[in-house]
């Protein structure tokens, strides 16, 4: 593994870390929990919502277990680097922000004992209720690209083995002359 590689997903990591924990004190000092600010009417808005659980709020009244998890997962994952394409950009990319995004989330879960979700995607049904994506935060969606990443490199692998398990293509025999 070589330290420019190591650099390269550390210096990403942190960029992660830095805007996830900005962005959610800039949230949880301007909108009172519970709240939110319209941005899109109907489609867009800001809340102030925290997360006990997993991913759309799975496991929810499980922080400390999750935490658990969590960082057994950031230390499975940096021990294992060099297996999830390390050497690559792609591969540095995928794991800095991943890295990032499970340490901002590791962070919210240890000091505030549930994670600040606030980015809210919904629409407006006709009588006014809405039916929205769960919310999320920059470290969710670092996570989730990072993981998206990571497929794609194991799809570009295995192609890559495929083409090279492949016989040789055969020269088919030269016609005979007349």
């Amino acid at each position: 593994m070589s330290p420019e590689s190591n650099k390269r997903i550390f210096l990403l990591a942190t960029m992660i870390l830095v805007a996830d924990q900005v962005t959610k004190l800039i949230v949880i000092n301007t909108l009172p929990y519970g709240g939110e600010k319209i941005i899109v009417d109907g489609f867009f808005k800001f809340v102030h919502w925290g997360n006990t659980g997993a991913a759309w709020s799975m496991f929810s009244g499980n922080n400390h277990f999750l935490t658990f998890v969590a960082v057994a997962a950031l230390i499975v994952l940096f021990l294992m680097r060099r297996h999830f394409g390390a050497e690559e950009k792609l591969g540095q990319i995928a794991l800095g922000l991943m890295f990032g995004g499970i340490i901002g989330n590791i962070i919210d879960r240890i000091r505030i004992e549930h994670v600040t979700d606030f980015i809210y995607f919904y629409l407006k049904r006709r009588g006014g209720t809405e039916i929205g994506f769960p919310a999320f935060n920059i470290a969710d969606s670092a996570i989730c690209i990072g993981v998206g990443l990571l497929f794609v490199l194991s799809w570009q692998a295995d192609e890559e083995a495929s083409a090279s398990d492949s016989p040789a293509p055969v020269d088919p025999a030269p016609a005979p002359k007349e």
